[in-house]
């Protein structure tokens, strides 16, 4: 597009522009200048990982790429080259993107922007491109529309303080010309981004949630501009949405707690417009995770989207398996021309064309009754029919979901970079803990996780910082109010009894605490990540629950199956040179508590995920043991509702409510979590005692290794 001069002072503006560009150019190397220098580039590289971007998303358009002549740099805007390359790269620009040249106009102003809490919050940083000095002719009657609109009614289209000044900002850059379209007609890039927002199914976001206004019957300029703001409305909300979630996770319950990273909408304005393909653009808003693209394929796959348009299972009469009776002994089992499309919509694969309703298609209909919530009698009826064909109302589609929106919640870059991308992950109702590496899995074991209710493992992502060999348990001073104190009262030599040492803090306060040993509460080692529901991972003597297919026994914290192995797999990670083993964790086994710190954090992200893909490609749903799934559906359907349960029940009629509490085992005495203790009337019967240590023995100084 040519730049023309319109009679409306163009040429002023151009020069004003130009002038805005030196004097912000010229704050930003003074600010840059005085920031200061990171206190521990190991801990950044942990707690401020950048995600890897999108190749789509390029950079906006420099001084060199428009050919206009930077102003010469003063004293105080001097910096070396490199740093402003570097600046550049991390703060500006995705590492991968490939550059854009915009020649026909000059670059809009920068600013210096504050940096976000989470600095992977988005797939690329960049500042609104000023992509056209005036409208075309044919534009400038919307042009001046958008003016008028923006300056008196922007806050109907935009709610949000920052995506309405960011709006401004850059239609302004722009000379408000209009962004979508030209000439009345929608642009190519325009015909990306309503692709892209008619297509959020695929991602299991709601098309409704951002409308996409009809331009065909925008005649005049007021409507083209409200159209043209309409659309970049629905843009920013599939930005935000796609990246943070449609929903906050605080509204799913007090016990999560993630990093935040919103989308900073002056970066989305530069990303899509600049891009060359505006709807890629878009759509890497979403997760990057590989978990996540694997549930989009599932999500498509069920939908029938991955082969073309779902083929319904046709009507007819009701099919049952024949049975043996005493008047016919030898039955003959039923045909009918809709058994083969049945054995391929339910998994049969043996005899995939017979027409016979036998023994493998009664048992497979059985089962999808029983997954539906249907009556599981193994006759294909009407019923039965009408719940094949209808994929959306479908239990596992809901779940994978809910499950892609909880995969928003968590940080675009997992591990920590410096050492591979390592991290730790634990899956709550999978009861499985993995270390991962360069994007394989390294280790796997068997956990166990909070009881259903007030003991629930809560969800969150932190740092492991070190570990400890022989760990102290101390009683939380909730367990020493509510259990021991009044159990002391009756039997004064209970705590002895138990291995438990007595002490009197100096504001007369009582501190009751279990000394190391093979007895203590939380086992030989403790996994340390300190964060505000005061959970963790670690040991425990009672190894029977391992066994169980279903392990959420104990109270909030998460005990690990094979703890000298996990602690292993870490040190070397963090510290290969140390050459730590299994053998040589266990050789510290004793009475003596030892920290053994990590020379690099290593991230932990607890998680919840009732659907997840293996390596083999196949789906798999567990149960959803909190009812995290069911109350993010409501959410999801009425967030504005507060009977969760009424609005899922009436939404997905076979859904089962989750219970609110698992049986617990008899013998599980050393359950603790977020209160950090065992249950004391839980085991405090029929425990073998333990003698506390002597007193100079348990004194002794704890040893640090580094």
């Amino acid at each position: 597009m040519s730049r023309r001069g319109t009679g409306r002072g163009g040429f002023d503006r151009v020069l004003m522009a130009v002038a805005a560009t030196f004097l912000t150019v010229s704050a930003s190397s003074a600010l840059a200048q005085t920031a200061p220098a990171a206190d521990n580039a190991t801990e950044q590289a942990i707690d401020a990982g950048v995600p890897m971007p999108d190749t789509s998303l390029v950079p906006p358009p420099t001084a060199v790429d428009v050919g206009t002549t930077a102003p010469a740099p003063t004293a105080a805007d001097a910096k070396p080259a490199s740093a402003d390359a570097a600046e550049t790269t991390a703060s500006t620009t995705p590492a991968t993107a490939p550059s854009a040249s915009v020649t026909e106009t000059p670059a809009a102003p920068r600013e210096v922007a504050t940096p976000a809490a989470e600095p992977a919050a988005a797939p690329a940083a960049s500042e609104p491109v000023k992509a056209a000095a005036t409208a075309a002719p044919a534009d400038q009657p919307v042009a001046d529309a958008l003016r008028d609109t923006l300056q008196t009614r922007a806050a109907k289209f935009f709610s949000r303080k920052n995506e309405r000044a960011a709006v401004e900002k850059f239609y302004a850059a722009r000379d408000y010309a209009p962004l979508w379209t030209e000439g009345g007609a929608l642009t190519a890039r325009a015909k990306a981004v309503v692709s892209r927002l008619n297509d959020a199914a695929a991602d299991g976001l709601d098309p409704a949630e951002y409308p996409v206004p009809n331009f065909a019957a925008a005649t005049g300029p007021d409507a083209l501009a409200d159209a043209d703001l309409k659309l970049t409305a629905s843009m920013l909300d599939y930005a935000r949405q796609a990246q943070s979630g449609q929903m906050h996770w605080s509204q799913v319950s007090a016990d999560i707690q993630y990093p935040e990273h919103p989308v900073d909408p002056n970066e989305v304005l530069a990303n899509v417009t600049t891009a060359k393909d505006a709807s890629s653009a878009l759509q890497a808003y979403n997760p990057p995770h590989k978990l996540y693209k694997e549930l989009r394929a599932k999500l498509a796959e069920l939908r029938g989207q991955a082969e073309g348009p779902v083929t319904l299972l046709p009507e007819g009469p009701a099919l049952s398996l024949a049975r043996k009776t005493k008047k016919n002994p030898h039955p003959v089992a039923m045909e009918d021309t809709r058994v083969p499309q049945l054995r391929a919509k339910l998994g049969v694969t043996e005899n995939p064309d017979d027409t016979r309703y036998d023994a493998a298609v009664a048992a497979a209909v059985r089962k999808f009754q029983a997954h539906a919530g249907l009556k599981a009698t193994g006759v294909l009826d009407d019923r039965t029919v009408k719940a094949i064909n209808s994929p959306k109302r479908d239990r596992e589609i809901d779940t994978i979901v809910v499950n892609m929106e909880r995969w928003r919640w968590l940080p675009r870059q997992l591990g920590a970079a410096s050492l591979g991308d390592a991290y730790a992950i634990l899956n709550i109702p999978d009861f499985t803990l993995k270390v991962m590496q360069n994007g394989a899995e390294v280790w796997k074991t068997r956990v166990v996780v909070g009881k259903p209710g007030k003991h629930a493992t809560p969800l969150l992502t932190e740092t492991m910082k070190y570990i400890t060999v022989n760990p102290t348990w101390n009683v939380p001073p909730s367990i020493i109010n509510n259990e021991y104190l009044p159990a002391l009262q009756q039997d004064p030599t209970v705590l002895e009894r138990m291995g438990l040492k007595l002490e009197q803090n100096r504001d007369g306060t009582i501190h009751i605490s279990q000394p190391p040993g093979e007895r203590n509460a939380l086992g030989r080692i403790r996994f340390n990540f300190p964060n505000k529901f005061l959970v963790y991972q670690h040991d425990t003597p009672d190894k029977g629950l391992f066994s169980r297919d279903v392990r959420a026994f104990s109270h909030g914290c998460m005990r690990v199956q094979n703890p000298d192995q996990y602690a292993a797999i870490l040190l070397n990670i963090a510290m290969p040179d140390a050459h730590y083993t299994p053998e040589k964790i266990r050789a510290m086994y004793g009475t003596t508590e030892h920290d053994i710190k990590f020379a690099t954090p290593i991230p932990v992200n607890i998680t919840y995920q009732t659907a997840f893909v293996d390596d083999a490609g196949k789906l798999h749903i567990r149960p959803d043991i909190y009812g995290r799934d069911a109350a993010m559906l409501a959410l999801l359907r009425n967030g504005k509702n507060k009977n969760l349960e009424a609005v899922v029940a009436h939404a997905q009629p076979n859904y089962s409510r989750p219970r609110a509490q698992l049986p617990v085992a008899a013998n599980d005495r050393f359950g603790f979590g977020n209160d950090s203790g065992p249950n004391f009337f839980e085991r405090l019967f029929g425990i073998p005692t333990q003698a506390p240590p002597p007193a100079a023995e348990y004194g002794q100084r704890r040893r640090i290794y580094r």
